[in-house]
């Protein structure tokens, strides 16, 4: 294990990422597996939301989560705004949700919303019904780099679902846990 001097740690030079085959990137990135989610965000008419799979825990003290969102995003504005999110881990049948909320078919904001049973968080965003996990969270920081912010969300509650298995996405495609095999029975 090697010990790095921040002091004298340089980033990578701008030149040397220039020379990164962007669709190489994107097409290596696209074998790291991830459980999928829909954040919600905003009250009323400036309620919207957007898919992700770049969700993780930042810290347990605080309780933290991280989401990556693109600051070309309509869901970007509005979080900014609203100061709060939920992060709603989606089961292995709720495809269509995650679909909906990833802008396929057109539909965007509000509407978004439509068809699926909600409740109101105590931040004023909606947690889906029957998801794997419903996380409240009050925005923390945002730290906006590239194309994309790093969000801070601090979390407030949870709730959670039992018997359920996560919506993973791979390769461009939603995929399921296999089942659990108990090696005691016969």
């Amino acid at each position: 294990m090697s010990i790095v001097d921040f002091a004298t740690y340089a980033p990578v030079r701008q030149a040397a990422a220039d020379a990164v085959d962007a669709s190489a990137f994107k097409q290596a990135m696209r074998n790291l597996a991830g459980a999928v989610s829909v954040i919600t965000v905003g009250t009323g008419e400036n309620r919207t939301g957007f898919t992700a799979t770049s969700v993780s825990s930042f810290s347990a003290e605080p309780p933290t989560v991280l989401v990556s969102l693109n600051r070309g995003s309509s869901s970007w504005d509005a979080l900014r705004e609203a100061g709060s999110f939920a992060v709603n881990i989606l089961t292995d049948g709720q495809s269509a949700i995650a679909d909906r909320f990833a802008g396929r078919g057109g539909i965007k904001g509000n509407d978004r919303y439509v068809g699926w049973e909600w409740n109101r968080l105590d931040s004023g965003n909606l947690g889906l019904s029957n998801a794997v996990a419903v996380i409240d969270c009050e925005l923390d920081e945002a730290i906006e780099r590239h194309s994309h912010a790093i969000v801070l969300g601090r979390v407030r509650s949870v709730e959670l679902s039992t018997n359920v298995q996560p919506l993973l996405y791979w390769r461009g495609q939603y995929q399921q846990l296999l089942p659990t095999l108990d090696p005691f029975q016969s």
